[in-house]
């Protein structure tokens, strides 16, 4: 396969999703709720542990997908058993690794009951995620792309909160719904083509017509996952009833997944039709940034705060991805990596203040610097981050994906600009009632400062918004070629679609 990279021996991204996999059946024998916790644990280390090779054997010079592995799995049907990663999927992988330790740690206390089964959750979870990220069958990558919605579904229904029956069936019925689109495209292509392999299906000569309808079945199944506007209801709900780790998968892993599947299948397979829906997607994004910055002010819980700060931000990576150019495309890859970290953390800050006041509500949490000094810096760093301050993760992210909106469409990146101001209102609005509060704040004598176990939880997030935000070259260097193998596909289909209208307009 002249796409591919073979591994050097060592199956590396089949260790990754298997490695989760084979932990969460052992982890239905053990007994014992510290058992499961350190089991768990243990994996999700021993996961991060084996992604690592993966960067510093990563090589950024060429856009061909690396680690690969094929193996025929149903012949009769051409389904391969095909793994690989680029330098659009590598980060996700990495970024992936590097949560689900903490989504554990940060559920050592706030889960109590039926532990076991909420650990096995979160190792399928992960074993799945991986998958789509390194999935380069489209089979494979619908398999495991559809399998994330049972444990998901379970960690909101089971262990979530008052309303978890009504938010778990929504995320469900919603993602569902356009898991069914994804898979209309992925029939038609294959009768097209005759192949599942994704790579293969790039860059092939498809008719405007087929195009269109294919990216249209592509982008209401990304849309809902991102979620863009108006695609968004399911996900405040969500994110509110969900348990702790719930909300960090959620926002840091899963919405990357329709932003992902932009980059990956709409870009490439459908060049002219993005082209096409261009306009109408950035104005959507626009209103995506408008509408969750305006709903993230009005809220006073702390969950549906950062829920609805997420709808903006994810609108800052469409954007980014259909400005069509370097820095846009770049920028939004960052950006989604910083979104994981940041608000990630937030919703682990949240849960910490949950667990201590048994309430969301900023009123309940006014006024908690006083007692807890560690808790409010953290806050507060994140807080930063979030609203794109200078110095921070996302402040780069943003800046590239700007850069790329002015030098594509003026009005449009201007009329994104807004968001960022509302950014900095909402957030810090939110951490001027957490630090200081006012007058009237409630007795907070009692609250204990956090501990060891969430200082180890929070500080590696701290530790990549400063990275990201002072030294982003390494991240960069990672994306940059196959950001440039993508945007090459993508304009050379569209010098064949002026041909085609040139022909179609000869006498």
């Amino acid at each position: 396969m002249d796409f591919l990279i073979m591994n050097d021996g060592t199956p590396w991204l089949s260790i990754l999703i298997f490695l989760p996999l084979a932990g969460a059946l052992v982890q239905m024998c053990l007994k014992g709720d510290q058992a499961a916790r350190l089991w768990a644990m243990l994996v999700t280390l021993a996961t991060a542990v084996v992604s690592l090779p993966l960067y510093f054997k990563f090589n950024p010079n060429t856009a061909l997908y690396q680690f690969g592995e094929d193996h025929v799995w149903i012949p009769s049907l051409h389904i391969h058993y095909t793994l690989g990663v680029d330098g659009i999927s590598l980060l996700l992988v990495l970024m992936t690794t590097l949560l689900m330790p903490l989504c554990v740690l940060g559920s050592w206390r706030y889960i109590q009951k039926r532990v076991k089964e909420f650990m096995v959750c979160l190792l399928l979870m992960e074993s799945f995620m991986l998958g789509v990220f390194a999935a380069l069958d489209f089979v494979l990558f619908y398999v495991l792309w559809e399998a994330m919605l049972i444990p998901m579904y379970l960690l909101i229904g089971v262990w979530g909160g008052p309303r978890k029956v009504y938010a778990s069936i929504k995320f469900f019925l919603y993602t569902l719904a356009g898991s069914v689109m994804l898979l209309v495209a992925i029939i038609a292509l294959y009768l097209k083509t005759g192949s599942f392999s994704i790579p293969n299906m790039m860059g092939q000569n498809y008719s405007t017509v087929f195009q269109t309808w294919v990216f249209l079945a592509f982008f209401l199944a990304f849309a809902i996952k991102v979620p863009m506007f108006p695609f968004h209801t399911w996900l405040p709900a969500a994110h509110v009833e969900a348990p702790t780790a719930g909300s960090v998968i959620l926002a840091s892993v899963l919405l990357k997944m329709g932003t992902y599947g932009f980059l990956r299948f709409c870009l490439p397979i459908t060049p002219e039709a993005t082209f096409t829906f261009m306009p109408y997607v950035l104005w959507l994004s626009v209103a995506g940034i408008l509408y969750g910055g305006f709903t993230a002010l009005a809220q006073s819980d702390m969950k549906k705060l950062i829920a609805y700060s997420s709808v903006g931000h994810m609108g800052f990576v469409t954007l980014g991805i259909f400005v069509l150019n370097t820095k846009g495309i770049e920028g939004a890859l960052l950006q989604m990596i910083n979104h994981g970290v940041t608000t990630g953390a937030l919703f682990l800050c949240v849960g910490m203040i949950y667990e201590r006041t048994h309430s969301r509500e900023l009123a309940m949490a006014k006024g908690v610097g006083q007692y807890m000094p560690i808790y409010v810096t953290f806050l507060a760093f994140f807080s930063l981050s979030s609203l794109a301050f200078p110095g921070t993760n996302s402040f780069v992210g943003e800046f590239l994906v700007l850069a790329g909106g002015f030098a594509k469409n003026k009005v449009v990146a201007a009329a994104a600009v807004p968001g960022a101001i509302l950014a900095a209102a909402y957030m810090l609005r939110m951490l001027q009632k957490v630090v200081w509060g006012g007058t009237d704040n409630p007795d907070q004598s009692y609250l204990t400062d956090l501990n060891l176990r969430e200082i180890v939880t929070l500080a590696p997030l701290l530790f990549f918004v400063f990275w990201i935000g002072l030294a982003p070259k390494p991240f960069m260097n990672v994306m940059h070629t196959s950001v440039a193998h993508l945007l090459d596909q993508v304009n050379v289909a569209q010098a064949g679609g002026a041909v085609k209208v040139a022909k179609v307009m000869l006498p």
